[in-house]
């Protein structure tokens, strides 16, 4: 740590924080939220119902803090013991816990020889339960490559597997032997013929995500070479950088196998065509594409129980990726299509269905919320089951719902629910020793008329310790996406209690182009980014200020992330006069550039009305390199090397511009980080250089500090 943010860190000291080997421990007392309880919270993720609905499987993500890293392990709990707690199964490496289609085996990926395989637990069956501490990991998988995410099939007997492989190797070690080869050779040079070079994070090798099938032996491991079932098929099984399992399902009877993929070609970055695709669980014939009439986004399909229908969610919008979800039933004897939901505007975010085939299952933003909703399969009606919060992800099994929620004040834990939406139960309580002495802030949204006298949504965070007729400095926190939404959950990079433990106000404000208002709503950005967002900031500013008299206006910071960091560079030519500080991290500084750096470039073809060589106007329309001169307000730039959506070019620019003009600035950078800042020890890091750069300038002596 350089030497004036050490003073500035000591200046501004957060309550006492001891240390164990190096990891950051709050003392027992009260205290107030802050980014080394961020950072130690256990992560609950990936709830999965035995099939009988009696036990939970689940993740749990913990902080290796000297490690630098996060470790998952896998968790059971049998919901049908009153009281009784989570046990540890697997304490690391973790991921994917799946139930055996007879209740008395866990498969889950973990590591082996350096490679990630599929494990299996048998349990004792004693009194109709299951032993949940007399198990052993069985390795049932030991192919040569990583598997990189799996499905059961329905009758226990086979699996669907994903590898990354050549696609022109005959089989898996022909890709290993390749690997390998690469990796003794000593030139590092790599020609690329075609778009993408380079993903997310990751500089493309020329493998695919490809989908194989493969049988369980009589001892219960797989067969040395799978079968591979997305054959003649350019593109990955499931999608990159995010896909998983719910991108391929099995039929009732596991003949069939149903995949989403997006054929690549030299199209692949700027067309989001994905199709639905079946083809028999034997391979006996090449893919057949079900949803080639639309040329927009069609994915993760979901078979009816009695295998007559296929669900799926659908766009109808070409080259979008934020169109409305619509979900789709395909009549498999006919292939005729009808949408489920057309009276329904929002876009759900992966679907489940009941043991009877009448319900769907599915979470959605929704005005500042996700719920989980059920929908009903035939005529398409829409009730809301879980509201207030958050739901992350869920699991349906019989009449019961296991699901992960968390809201602004919790993080995730683990809650049953009936699938009518009935006696809501918290059934984890992971971090609640944890967070006893940890103080937060109380939330409180509010609407008011933004852009054409329509009415827009934010949220005010009062500062931890508030009082009333006190006043309070403002962290106006500007949302990414664009299409996304500041909502009531819980987040380990942008979270408002981080803010509020440091005795901030935080603004919130969701715009134009925000989800879970409806499509009409969401689709208003495009082409628009520094319209009508603007219009809603600002009106969200002066109706926070005339509501919540606790807001001081003259100490106030606006920062943000992605379009949150596009538009802070915006408003920093603009719309500059309320803030005394700015905090940009992985903004959009030139748009012209941006266009020929990115990579996914459906996104800026759509936001912008084309390519930047065919209406450059459209780009210079809200470019913020072009106010430049007009900027004057102090700035934190953040931009990590490993950012390949917004390259780190864009705030080194930016950059650039503040101190050729002298304006106060700093740049903080990553190498290692992506988008996202993820590690544990970078996380800290970026925390306390915001918020010693948010209360350089807002204290109520920082007169001093001005240029």
């Amino acid at each position: 740590m350089k030497p004036l943010l050490a003073a500035l860190l000591l200046a501004w000291a957060v309550p006492a924080v001891a240390a164990t080997n190096g990891v950051p421990v709050e003392s027992g007392s009260p205290h107030a939220f802050n980014v080394h309880d961020l950072v130690m919270l256990d992560r609950v993720s990936d709830p999965q119902l035995s099939p009988d609905g009696r036990y939970a499987a689940f993740s749990v993500r913990s902080t290796d803090y000297v490690a630098n890293k996060g470790v998952s392990a896998l968790y059971v709990l049998d919901l049908a013991k009153a009281g009784s707690e989570p046990i540890k199964l697997v304490a690391k490496g973790v991921s994917s816990p799946r139930w055996s289609a007879d209740d008395h085996s866990l498969y889950y990926i973990a590591p082996a020889s350096e490679t990630a395989q599929l494990w299996r637990l048998d349990f004792a069956v004693n009194k109709d339960a299951l032993d949940l501490h007399a198990v052993t990991p069985v390795q049932v998988s030991h192919g040569p490559l990583d598997i990189e995410a799996y499905k059961l099939s329905p009758d226990g007997k086979s699996v669907l597997l994903s590898y990354a492989v050549f696609t022109d190797c005959n089989d898996l070690a022909c890709t290993k032997e390749r690997l390998d080869g690469r990796a003794k050779d000593k030139s590092t040079g790599t020609v690329y013929q075609k778009l993408f070079v380079r993903h997310w994070d990751t500089w493309a090798d020329g493998r695919r995500n490809q989908l194989y099938i493969a049988h369980f032996g009589a001892d219960g491991s797989l067969s040395a070479e799978p079968t591979l079932l997305s054959r003649g098929i350019d593109g990955d099984v499931p999608s990159r950088p995010f896909g998983d399992d719910s991108e391929f399902a099995f039929s009732p009877d596991g003949n069939t196998v149903y995949f989403d993929v997006r054929i690549a070609g030299n199209s692949e970055p700027w067309s989001t065509n994905f199709d639905v695709y079946k083809i028999p669980a034997d391979g006996a014939s090449n893919p057949q594409n079900l949803t080639e009439a639309n040329n927009a986004w069609d994915a993760y399909p979901v078979p009816s129980p009695d295998g007559k229908t296929l669900y799926y969610l659908a766009m109808k919008t070409p080259g979008f990726e934020a169109d409305r979800f619509a979900i789709m039933a395909m009549d498999l004897a006919t292939g005729a299509t009808r949408e489920v939901d057309p009276s329904w505007d929002r876009s759900p975010s992966g679907m489940q269905i009941s043991g009877d085939g009448k319900t769907l299952f599915a979470a959605a933003d929704d005005e500042g919320q996700h719920p989980l909703f059920a929908v009903d399969t035939a005529s398409g009606k829409v009730d809301k089951l879980v509201s207030n919060g958050a739901v992350s992800s869920y699991a349906v099994a019989g009449k019961r719902i296991l699901l992960a929620r968390d809201d602004l004040k919790r993080p995730a834990d683990l809650y049953t629910v009936t699938i009518e939406g009935k006696g809501l139960k918290q059934v984890t309580h992971f971090n609640a020793e944890r967070l006893k002495n940890a103080k937060m802030g109380e939330a409180e949204f509010f609407t008011f008329k933004g852009w054409n006298n329509e009415a827009v949504q934010g949220y005010v965070v009062k500062p931890v310790e508030y009082k009333a007729g006190h006043k309070y400095p403002v962290a106006f926190i500007i949302h990414g996406g664009p299409q996304g939404a500041m909502s009531n959950d819980w987040s380990y990079r942008w979270n408002p209690q981080t803010y509020a433990g440091q005795g901030f106000a935080v603004v919130t404000i969701n715009f134009h182009g925000s989800t879970g208002y409806g499509q009409t709503f969401t689709d208003s950005i495009s082409g628009d980014w520094g319209g009508k967002p603007l219009e809603d900031l600002k009106l969200g500013w002066q109706a926070a200020l005339d509501k919540y008299h606790f807001l001081d206006a003259d100490r106030a910071c606006a920062l943000g992330a992605s379009y949150g960091g596009y538009m802070t560079y915006w408003i920093a030519g603009v719309w500059n006069k309320p803030w005394k500080c700015l905090v940009d991290h992985d903004g959009v500084f030139d748009v012209r550039m941006m266009y020929y750096a990115t990579e996914e470039l459906w996104f800026e073809e759509r936001e912008n009305g084309g390519a930047q060589f065919d209406v450059p106007e459209n780009y210079e329309k809200f470019n913020p390199v072009n106010h430049v001169k007009d900027w004057r307000v102090p700035m934190l730039v953040v931009h990590s090397g490993n950012d390949f959506r917004i390259p780190v070019t864009q705030g080194l620019g930016a950059f650039t511009a503040l101190q050729r003009q002298g304006i106060p600035s700093e740049f903080l950078t990553f190498p290692d980080e992506n988008h996202w800042v993820l590690k544990p020890q970078n996380s800290v890091q970026w925390h306390e250089t915001v918020n010693a750069w948010l209360k350089k300038w807002t204290a109520e002596d920082a007169s001093s500090n001005k240029p």
